[in-house]
């Protein structure tokens, strides 16, 4: 039986992550809105105040997979959670558990660091995934509506006296 195992991902595979990027974008047909360098991974990955963080699963010394997060707060819990930016797994890959190994990794990661929750958001077209976070135990949020300020949202509001 092949093992698989998670490691943190490292300042030297920061284009491997952004590869992993820009696979999980075209999967969710958004590969036009992948705009990060690899730069731009190397400073809030690996910098001197890192952001984000990521894992990677490795079969057989090929990776396959990554996890990509970084830590919220609910001032409920007075706890810090992990948020699960992105999750992708190769497409031959699949259906071998990797998925559900991440989930673990970040549980046990959680409990390590007294975190309250772990929180991602799933496209509402992407129904084998939905299923797969139910059968974890995960509960959708339904009741929140998501809302996002980007781009020159953001400029104007900054601007605005």
């Amino acid at each position: 039986m092949t093992k698989i195992t998670y490691r943190k991902a490292e300042k030297h595979e920061a284009g491997l992550v952004l590869e992993f990027i820009k696979d999980l974008a075209v999967y969710e047909k958004l590969a036009h809105e992948v705009v990060a360098t690899k730069a731009d991974i190397e400073d809030s990955l690996f910098g001197e105040n890192p952001k984000a963080f990521c894992v990677f699963a490795d079969k057989d010394g090929e990776t396959v997979g990554f996890a990509l997060c970084f830590y919220n707060y609910s001032t409920f819990q007075g706890k810090p959670g992990i948020y699960l930016e992105d999750l992708y797994v190769r497409s031959e890959h699949r259906g071998h558990g990797i998925g559900k190994g991440f989930f673990k990794y970040l549980a046990q990661r959680a409990v390590a660091e007294n975190c309250g929750r772990i929180q991602w958001w799933v496209i509402d077209w992407n129904e084998p995934s939905i299923k797969f976070y139910e059968a974890l135990g995960a509960k959708p949020m339904n009741e929140w509506i998501t809302y996002r300020l980007e781009g020159d949202a953001i400029k104007n509001l900054a601007e605005k006296e």
